[in-house]
C-alpha cells in the first residue's frame, strides 16, 4: 500500500506492507535511526515520536495509521544548527547517560513545553512517567526539562501537546520517576 505523511516538515510517500509499525517505517524506510526501538511491549517508551504534536509510542502505531499526519522525530527538534531548548537542556543538566531513552524523553518534553511552557516538577514527572530510564534516576531529566522551560527558543510559544504518552491502551502508567527520587544522589 502507498502512504504519505509529513516527517520533520518533509512530505514523504512510500510503498509499504500494511502491517509495518511506525517505528520500523521511521528507522528502516526513512533511515531516521534517532527513534529507538526497545522493549517490544510498549512499556519502555524509547520509541516515542510526536504525531500531530502528541507523543505516541511508535511501536504501537501502524505506519498506515500515520498516513496524512505530521510526524516529528528527534532529528526534527533542532532548527538547522540551533538546538531545541530541550536538547540544550539535556546537555546543560546532564539529562542523559547511555542516551537510549533520550530521544523519546526529549520529544515528550517538547510536547509538554508546547502545551505548558512552565510546568511544575510533578507535571514533568507525570509527562515522562510512560518512559523508562535505567541510567539517570530521572532527577537530571527533570532538571533538563526545567532548564528548557527557563530558556525557551526565540519565538517559541505554546502550541499543541499532551500531558501523557499514549501507549495504545487506556491504562494509567504509574509514575516510576518518583520511585527513584528518594534513593538518588543529587549532583
Amino acid at each position: 500500500m502507498q502512504i504519505s505523511m509529513t516527517v520533520n516538515g518533509n512530505e514523504v510517500t512510500s510503498d509499504i506492507e500494511p502491517r509495518v509499525l511506525l517505528v520500523h517505517y521511521i528507522r528502516e524506510v526513512l533511515g531516521l535511526t534517532g527513534t529507538h526501538w526497545g522493549c517490544d511491549t510498549s512499556n519502555c517508551g524509547t520509541c516515542v515520536v510526536l504525531l500531530d504534536g502528541q507523543p505516541v509510542k511508535s511501536c504501537t502505531v501502524l505506519a498506515a495509521m500515520a498516513a496524512g499526519h505530521d510526524v516529528r522525530t528527534v532529528e526534527g527538534l533542532a532548527s538547522g544548527t540551533t538546538l531545541d531548548p530541550v536538547q540544550q537542556g539535556f546537555m546543560e543538566e546532564h539529562g542523559l547517560q547511555c542516551g537510549f531513552c533520550t530521544p523519546g524523553m526529549m520529544l515528550t518534553a517538547r510536547a509538554l513545553l508546547d502545551k505548558n511552557p512552565h510546568p511544575k516538577e510533578h507535571e514533568i514527572r507525570q509527562a515522562i512517567s510512560g518512559q523508562i530510564c535505567r541510567c539517570t534516576g530521572y532527577a537530571t531529566i527533570v532538571r533538563s526539562v526545567q532548564w528548557a522551560a527557563a530558556h525557551p527558543a526565540a519565538g517559541a510559544g505554546p502550541g499543541e501537546g499532551a500531558d501523557e504518552v499514549l501507549d495504545g491502551t487506556d491504562t494509567v502508567v504509574e509514575d516510576v520517576a518518583t520511585e527513584t527520587e528518594d534513593s538518588e544522589v543529587k549532583a
